[in-house]
């Protein structure tokens, strides 16, 4: 999967310095989106993913203070603690610098910039941004999954078949439901579609479906952001978010409510979640396995499982 490129937010009020930048950054393979206020550069943040801004910290003429921008600062934190932000000024001082980076600006440039500092900087805040971001989804998933013997040894001839088509559908992107009795080796056989995979570098998360509450399916699922409810004391990633470019497996799949089937259905066909609390939605990217000890398409025809969502994730069937 190629990568996809940078993507930042720029605010200035003046038109010439915005364009300059924006095609210096597209000459180095950065998009970016311009705003001539603080304001509307935080208002688009609160529903778009953003790799990173750029920020001027003056927009009044007759004071150079740097406040307008440093209170932009504040507001992008108080929703946001992950962004890297750059404040730039054309009336750079040590003190605004210290300032602005006590506020939670990560890096500070002056005007007129230097263009090769300048994409130094973004480049280093872009890395930084993402490697944090891994390594915090990395740490819940570390948490949460213990990754067992891959190793499946089958000898039979009934289980021929299976491995064949093992073999044939793992390289591919297509959605797999597995099915068969309590401890056949469902579960198994989904790491192993995993590690066969060209999502194999990426996360394989397990979801046991019937050990999941329900009132905290959300939550698990999609994520909430601090402040969301009563016990959310800082933001939580979701399993969604955390399988984003590799494999999501739904264990038990057939004992999800309705209602939590139609928030996975909307997730599966939008490829974007919604954390609790955020106006922000997140894209992901993940390939769906699952996996049942009971007869799904019974299930439809009995209602308790819909359609839709049983023809998206069985794209091929392993019994």
């Amino acid at each position: 999967m190629p990568k996809r490129a940078p993507h930042i937010f720029i605010a200035d009020d003046q038109s010439d310095v915005v364009e300059s930048l924006r095609l210096l950054l597209k000459g180095e393979g950065i998009e970016s989106r311009a705003f001539s206020d603080p304001q509307s550069l935080i208002g688009a943040m609160r529903s778009k993913r953003v790799d990173a801004v750029l920020l001027d910290l003056n927009y009044t003429r007759d004071t150079t203070s740097g406040e307008e921008g440093l209170n932009a600062i504040d507001a992008i934190r108080a929703f946001d603690s992950h962004t890297p932000v750059v404040a730039m000024t054309a009336w750079g001082s040590i003190e605004l610098a210290v300032n602005a980076m006590r506020r939670g600006a990560q890096d500070f440039v002056e005007k007129p910039w230097d263009n090769e500092r300048l994409v130094s900087v973004l480049r280093t805040q872009l890395a930084l941004g993402e490697a944090l971001q891994r390594a915090r989804m990395l740490k819940v998933a570390n948490q949460q999954l213990t990754a067992p013997d891959s190793e499946l040894i089958a000898e039979s001839p009934v289980m021929q078949p299976v491995l064949e088509t093992i073999d044939r559908i793992a390289p591919s992107d297509a959605n797999v439901l597995i099915t068969g009795e309590s401890g056949c080796g469902k579960g198994l056989v989904a790491r192993i579609i995993h590690e066969r995979s060209a999502r194999s570098d990426a996360s394989f998360v397990v979801v046991n479906i019937g050990s999941l509450a329900e009132t905290v399916f959300e939550s698990e699922m999609f994520g909430h952001v601090k402040g969301a409810f009563t016990d959310a004391r800082s933001d939580r990633v979701g399993r969604f978010e955390l399988a984003d470019g590799g494999t999501l497996f739904l264990d038990e799949i057939a004992d999800l409510s309705l209602q939590n089937q139609a928030r996975v259905l909307r997730a599966a066909e939008n490829g974007r979640v919604m954390p609790i609390g955020s106006l922000r939605e997140e894209e992901v990217d993940v390939r769906f396995v699952s996996a049942t000890n009971k007869p799904l398409e019974r299930c439809v025809d009995e209602g308790t499982f819909r359609s839709d969502l049983y023809y998206r994730l069985c794209g091929v069937e392993i019994e």
